[in-house]
């Protein structure tokens, strides 16, 4: 028999929203010091030396997907706490790792080499955490607003994110290009490790999602052939995520690093420009996913999607070399992202049953992600040190409208109810 049902609240949102803040930052802060700790692992230019340390950003994609898989079938058999509290303590312990590496002028190939396994072990820990930690909130939020509530994943993660940057920003500022190229930038991974012990704690104290305890008590069939019984939702998850992780990687993620190193935009400026675009980001986060309640999930994701389709190309040719350019690109396309952060995690819920609602998304989602989302930051850069900076931007383009026609097709999901074997979709569309 299942305990009374209670409101989800203190420990419960705190945990959660804390791990995934450190998850975020400790995931993010990589891209945000890669212009500085690039020649540190890798010989050669400047610019082949911080294309080769975005190439090991995206190396951290090619374990999204296998932690999706082995986290989301934690999450779905053992419990979405417990697949939340191994994603925190295994980001944590890959910053660690970072903060101390060697260099390549004292250990040699070695340095790069555990980087990379480094990176592996933060990209199985970030391909289990979104799925289980979006399902958990899901569940645990009231039906009539859940867009709202999902909110809070992507609104504490850009507190990750935003801390990272701000914290980039301070210590540009503050230390010397050859401090930081020396030893500035290990103070953000060493920070991360220590802080996601704390977040392991409070995620530890949570309480497991009711709806998940309710089907726990029923008979179980192997999660992968549940999985493969629904591949509509599987195709539909993939063609939900591609446009949305170019765009989301490239701007939020990844620009300040890009513009610095591609732009010639001071360092600090354009750490600077990436915090305040990331405030305005989040302030718009719960007002988009507020009116996902009152009008759909589609709409919204449509009017997104298609003003950055738009958009897309006048926001890039701003940028060229002063920092107000970046501050003005990024606030509108992020303000814009928003849309689809917002209500992402409670549209990804909403395609699946209980049984398999983390794996079922967890490894489509990874996989779309590390396809398109961590090879992006490489392919912009790659591009644009090529003279054809408009092939990235068409491809991007191509991706989002990939995403318009899978919005299009997929049925309103507002209001649905996600108890029971099969979520139960609302009549009609919206």
């Amino acid at each position: 028999m299942s305990a009374p049902k209670r409101p989800r609240r203190g420990w419960d949102l705190v945990g959660l929203g804390a791990g995934n803040a450190m998850e975020w930052y400790d995931w993010g802060i990589y891209a945000t010091f890669s212009a500085f700790f690039a020649s540190q692992f890798f010989s050669g230019t400047p610019g082949a030396a911080f294309l080769k340390t975005l190439a090991v950003f995206a190396a951290g994609f090619v374990a999204r997907p296998f932690g999706g898989f082995l986290l989301g079938w934690l999450a779905d058999r053992r419990g979405r706490k417990s697949a939340m509290v191994w994603s925190v303590a295994m980001a944590s312990a890959g910053s660690l790792v970072i903060a101390v590496i060697p260099t390549a002028a004292t250990i040699g190939v070695a340095a790069p080499i555990v980087l990379v396994l480094a990176r592996l072990l933060q990209g199985l820990a970030h391909g289990g955490e979104l799925p289980a930690a979006q399902t958990y909130l899901s569940e645990v939020a009231p039906r009539q607003r859940r867009g709202l509530w999902s909110s809070v994943i992507y609104f504490s993660g850009s507190v990750g994110v935003l801390g990272g940057t701000l914290l980039g920003a301070v210590l540009a500022g503050t230390l010397s290009h050859e401090q930081m190229v020396s030893f500035g930038w290990r103070i953000p991974f060493l920070l991360g490790g220590l802080f996601g012990l704390y977040a392991l704690v409070l995620r530890a104290r949570m309480r497991e999602s009711e709806i998940f305890e309710e089907q726990r008590a029923k008979p179980q069939q192997p999660i992968g052939r549940q999985v493969l019984a629904h591949p509509v939702p599987l195709v539909r998850v993939i063609g939900f995520t591609m446009g949305g992780t170019v765009i989301y990687y490239v701007w939020a993620i990844s620009a300040p690093a890009f513009a610095i190193a591609e732009r010639g935009i001071d360092p600090a400026g354009a750490l600077w420009a990436g915090s305040i675009a990331t405030v305005l980001y989040m302030a718009v986060l719960p007002l988009w996913g507020a009116l996902s309640d009152r009008i759909g999930r589609r709409p919204v994701m449509l009017i997104a999607l298609g003003s950055l389709a738009v958009l897309y190309f006048p926001l890039d040719s701003l940028i060229r070399g002063e920092t107000w350019q970046l501050l003005v690109a990024m606030s509108i396309a992020l303000m814009i992202i928003s849309a689809i952060s917002a209500i992402g995690p409670a549209v990804l819920a909403e395609f699946f049953p209980t049984g398999i609602r983390a794996a079922g998304v967890g490894v489509p989602y990874s996989l779309a992600v590390a396809l398109f989302g961590g090879t992006a930051p490489y392919l912009q850069t790659f591009f644009n040190q090529r003279h054809m900076p408009a092939a990235f931007i068409w491809y991007a383009i191509g991706l989002i409208v990939v995403t318009m026609i899978t919005v299009w097709f997929m049925p309103e999901t507002k209001g649905m109810d996600l108890t029971g074997e099969e979520a139960r979709e609302p009549a009609g569309r919206t």
